[in-house]
């Protein structure tokens, strides 16, 4: 379901600013925010949380001991390097469709729409895709890895232009496809690289890639755009993303799988 968050805010936003104006845009979405926290404290009761004591003759820094284990970096490696792609699609897309084909922004708009719809498909079918590969032995990080090889080979071919726009506008949206079912493995293959009782510092460590790899990507990316380097910066977040498969491989091979 956040996927499909991610696919109804450009809509959500660009229609409201096409009927009124940005800041009308944005003040819809804060009130949005504030109607979710508003939901959020009055079903708190619902919203369970267990707690670890922790030892009195546990030694200085144990807390921290988890910081030690390679497993944890990898893992952090590998949301780093597939949000850089993420953010790459999110942030650039709309506008190298638009530069490089002459679509229209709102086509753009709704391919990115599109592109997070398909995720969301993607997602679910993970799930499923997850399970059946469970039955058979298949390890979480080999699921994850065709998953985003196959995105980046899509990815890759919208590099070229060769398809068009109609092509290209399909092909990036299919990638979002590609992408989501690795879903599920990902964060199956995250769990169990986690130690047992440091679940909370692990998952807070390993997600903070995602913030990180969104923070960094536009000011790379930004400066092959500004060059008008429009197919490298769809090619070179296609390679990022195959990037990432060595790190899901190697989150694989140090961790109990």
């Amino acid at each position: 379901t956040g996927n499909l968050g991610w696919a109804l805010a450009p809509a959500f936003l660009v229609g409201i600013t096409a009927l009124a104006d940005w800041r009308a845009a944005y003040h819809a979405a804060a009130v949005l925010y504030a109607v979710v926290l508003g939901i959020l404290f009055w079903q708190r009761d619902w919203l369970q949380t267990r707690v670890v004591e922790r030892h009195e003759d546990a030694p200085a820094g144990a807390d921290l001991a988890f910081l030690r284990l390679p497993v944890v970096w990898w893992c952090f490696a590998f949301f780093f390097l597939s949000t850089v792609t993420l953010a790459v699609v999110q942030s650039f897309a709309p506008s190298i469709l638009k530069a490089v084909h002459g679509v229209s922004v709102e086509a753009a708009t709704l391919t990115l729409s599109a592109y997070m719809l398909c995720t969301a498909a993607g997602t679910l079918t993970g799930g499923f895709v997850a399970a059946w590969g469970q039955h058979r032995r298949w390890s979480s990080d080999r699921v994850v890895a065709l998953a985003m090889t196959g995105g980046a080979v899509l990815l890759l071919v919208c590099a070229t232009g060769w398809l068009g726009a109609s092509g290209t506008m399909a092909v990036l949206s299919i990638t979002g496809f590609a992408i989501g079912v690795g879903g599920p493995s990902r964060d199956m293959m995250i769990k169990q690289a986690t130690p047992k009782g440091a679940t909370g510092r692990v998952y807070g460590t390993v997600y903070s890639g995602l913030d990180t790899g969104f923070a960094v990507s536009p000011l790379f990316f930004g400066l092959l755009m500004d060059r008008g380097w429009y197919g490298a910066t769809l090619g070179i977040a296609a390679l990022v993303l195959l990037l990432s498969v060595y790190a899901a491989i190697g989150v694989g091979r140090r961790s109990g799988r």
